[in-house]
């Protein structure tokens, strides 16, 4: 089955029984080109989050500094992880690409109180990767990631 987000609302796209879902959460730009996570059924769940950067609804870059961006885009991926059915915790791999290194630890005190405040105290395993530019010109920090959702509940204990 398969839904359009013509309307600029929720997009999913499911296989037959392929285990595959594509989530588009409507509050962000519609994507093109890409999805904003695809979700791999299996005795847990994988959701591959594409990357996110600092763009609002109408597909601007908001936020002026790495630390405002890093917000925003960390904060549209947890939409992404949240409408594909992960929470914060089942982050498990996280890649930010910065295109200015250098400024990203600098501010990396700043950027932790963002992250503790909208993540918790769960640290996927994480790289920073400088790159020349984004596909969004004027974006500091692009993040992509993956979540395993466990299974949760009486499933969970099954063989």
């Amino acid at each position: 089955m398969s839904v359009s987000n013509d309307d600029h609302g929720s997009s999913t796209d499911r296989g037959s029984d392929d285990g595959l879902e594509r989530v588009n959460p409507p509050h962000l730009a519609p994507p093109t080109g890409f999805s904003h996570a695809v979700r791999v059924t299996a005795p847990d769940t994988l959701v591959f989050l594409a990357g996110q950067t600092a763009l609002d609804g109408a597909g601007r870059i908001v936020g002026d500094g790495v630390v405002a961006q890093f917000e925003r885009a960390l904060g549209n991926l947890l939409e992404v992880a949240a409408a594909a059915g992960a929470a914060p915790s089942d982050l498990v791999k996280l890649t930010v690409f910065a295109v200015d290194v250098a400024d990203y630890r600098g501010h990396a005190r700043e950027l932790g109180r963002v992250w503790k405040r909208l993540v918790g105290s769960d640290f996927p395993a994480m790289a920073v990767i400088g790159a020349t530019r984004l596909w969004d010109e004027t974006a500091l920090v692009e993040i992509e990631g993956i979540a395993v959702v466990r299974r949760r509940g009486p499933a969970a204990h099954r063989p």
